[in-house]
């Protein structure tokens, strides 16, 4: 009995923090939207007088000293990360200038329906053309989209959309809690990308990147400058005392370096560089000392001083992931000036592929790599490395990360495996009816000694992984007969090679695509371009609607129902990517630019 009351605990704070990572913020979803030309409808223009305001207060626990950006004292060389520009006949061309125009169609759709329902609001909903406000109510589809507005040329909407940032009050919203993972990765990283991209003609990006900025960093202001990751901003502002969560998501507290960063190099104020680069020494104080040594926990404690890094559960998928992604990303940024996130990728990479990458058996014997979840068994007794073939959509980032850094930490057989894990999200969307990969799915892992298993497809195989799914083998139980598993997966329409749909939406993410976009340019492989516009074509087919681009609640359905929701990064960086995959070789020269986890665009230190 204790020990099923054990289970049901840990079932229950596993879906808690499941369900943290898509924590809405949840304002009022009820005010009506303004105009594009930004005037404020007769019941907006209300009286503010009892609206609370945010403002600074004197620092409490300043910093003693600040971190320096490394200086470029002399060049850094990193290997190239493009491939030579690929030559094409007229005919490929054409085409792919085809499909390059039907991106840019779909984007236009989504960002008029977005113009017309909901201007000045976070997002619209596109079936009813409402409009709703989950991360605070200061316009999060318009800063996020800003990017993509100046790399599709539609200069003329992006000067609409940066004169309407000004009407954007970052002093107040209706949101108790203030998420500083996702406005620094949509706001901070929104204007700065769009202020380097226009060649910083628009100061206004750049006033507003830095009232973001000043905002954020007030999070910050706790004994072991440590951020408050769901920041209580009234608290703040009564002057209550703050302290650095016990419980936070690593990804929350980890993947704030670029955007940080890159503020710093923009205005020379050191003191969010400093911030970010607490952050990344506590990390690398602790890589060692986890229950998994490389990697670091889902949940950890940053209360405490250093860091507490306990939790039992690693993955790079969800609540984890961008933790990862930014390592190389920060050595790119910074030039490769700072060895230290070299370091920090090193350290971990070979124990993912150790206890988390897993070939995946597939009726078409593909070599595809997937990238499960670890637990660890008995950690204080040092317990074994149990690992979960469950993947997600959000670890399709890995490949395009193993990638980049197989590229600029000359690690050439890891590209390899960066397009096995690439090729096997670019499987998952082509095995279902619907043509869209799911959130969440359960894969049949080979055997890591290929020796002994070849990993070649048969379909008793897969009946085999299903039933010990489904079906455990117990003493006081039988095994189920073929039939009850064949019943089994055609109740739960279940594709060839999964044994479980463990979440079946598609809330038009961009993992996949961002991978392929990031293999076309490192390989310069045309066949990635094919697989992109499969991909495309799907998700265009299932998510549109009369207003804009809708989520999806079930991909193993033919034709899913559609769902009224269209989250910023739909504009920001499915749709970029996918432009990206059939633009001109220079746009967004991977050798200039380096793209934060929201896909806006940095400049590199080396390329300035």
């Amino acid at each position: 009995m204790g020990v099923r009351r054990v289970r049901i605990l840990i079932t229950v704070v596993a879906l808690y923090i499941l369900g943290s990572w898509y924590y809405k913020w949840g304002p009022p979803d009820v005010l009506p939207p303004l105009a594009p030309d930004g005037q404020l409808q007769a019941s907006q223009q209300s009286s503010s007088s009892n609206v609370v305001r945010w403002k600074k207060l004197p620092t409490r626990y300043p910093a003693e000293t600040l971190a320096k950006l490394p200086r470029q004292d002399h060049k850094v060389n990193i290997p190239r990360v493009q491939a030579p520009n690929p030559q094409e006949d007229p005919v490929a061309k054409s085409l792919r200038l085809q499909r390059l125009a039907a991106v840019k169609e779909s984007f236009v759709h989504s960002w008029e329906g977005y113009k017309a329902n909901a201007w000045l609001r976070d997002e619209v909903m596109p079936i009813t053309g409402s409009a709703k406000d989950p991360f605070g109510g200061w316009s999060a589809t318009l800063v996020d989209a800003l990017d993509t507005l100046w790399i599709m040329g539609m200069k003329d909407d992006f000067d609409m959309a940066v004169k309407a940032c000004d009407q954007i009050d970052f002093a107040t919203t209706a949101t108790r809690d203030i998420n500083v993972f996702e406005t620094t990765i949509r706001y901070l990283g929104g204007f700065l990308a769009a202020y380097e991209l226009s060649e910083k003609k628009y100061s206004t990006l750049l006033k507003k990147a830095v009232e973001v900025g000043e905002l954020l960093i007030c999070a910050f202001d706790t004994p072991n400058r440590m951020p408050i990751s769901r920041w209580n901003w009234k608290s703040y502002v009564r002057g209550d005392s703050q302290k650095a969560p016990y419980s936070v998501l690593v990804s929350e507290i980890g993947s704030l370096s670029l955007e940080f960063s890159k503020l710093s190099q923009l205005t020379g104020d050191l003191r969010w560089h400093d911030a970010a680069q607490r952050i990344s020494d506590e990390m690398e104080q602790g890589q060692s000392k986890t229950y998994l040594p490389g990697m670091w926990p889902v949940v950890i404690d940053a209360s405490k001083t250093p860091i507490a890094f306990n939790g039992d559960t690693f993955t790079l998928g969800g609540m984890s992931d961008s933790l990862y992604e930014y390592f190389p990303k920060q050595y790119l940024l910074l030039g490769g000036m700072l060895e230290q996130p070299r370091r920090l990728y090193e350290g971990f990479i070979d124990v993912a592929k150790q206890h988390m990458f897993r070939r995946a058996l597939n009726p078409d014997n593909l070599p595809l790599l997937f990238s499960g979840d670890v637990r660890i068994a008995s950690p204080r007794d040092a317990g074994k490395v149990v690992t979960t073939p469950r993947a997600q959509h959000l670890t399709c980032f890995a490949g395009g990360m193993v990638g980049l850094a197989a590229k600029i930490f000359e690690r050439p057989a890891d590209m390899e495996v960066a397009i096995q894990l690439t090729d096997g999200c670019v499987w998952a969307y082509n095995s279902t009816p619907s043509g869209i990969g799911p959130e969440i799915f359960t894969f049949i892992p080979c055997d890591p000694d290929e020796e002994k298993d070849d990993c070649k497809w048969s379909e008793e195989r897969w009946i085999d992984a299903a039933r010990e799914h489904w079906r455990p083998h117990q003493k006081d139980r039988p095994d189920a007969s073929e039939e009850q598993i064949r019943g089994i997966i055609e109740k739960r329409r279940l594709p060839l090679g999964m044994t479980e749909v463990n979440d079946r939406k598609y809330i038009l993410r961009p993992e996949a695509i961002e991978s392929v976009f990031l293999m076309r340019r490192m390989t310069g492989d045309a066949s990635w371009m094919d697989k992109a516009w499969a991909m495309f074509e799907a998700v265009e087919k299932h998510t549109r609607t009369k207003v804009a681009a809708a989520s999806l609640d079930d991909v193993t359905m033919e034709s899913p129902y559609q769902v009224d929701s269209m989250e910023s990064f739909w504009l920001a960086e499915t749709l970029k990517y996918f432009y990206l995959v059939f633009s001109d070789w220079d746009v967004v020269d991977l050798d200039t630019w380096v793209l934060n986890t929201e896909a806006h665009a940095f400049r590199r230190a080396d390329a300035a």
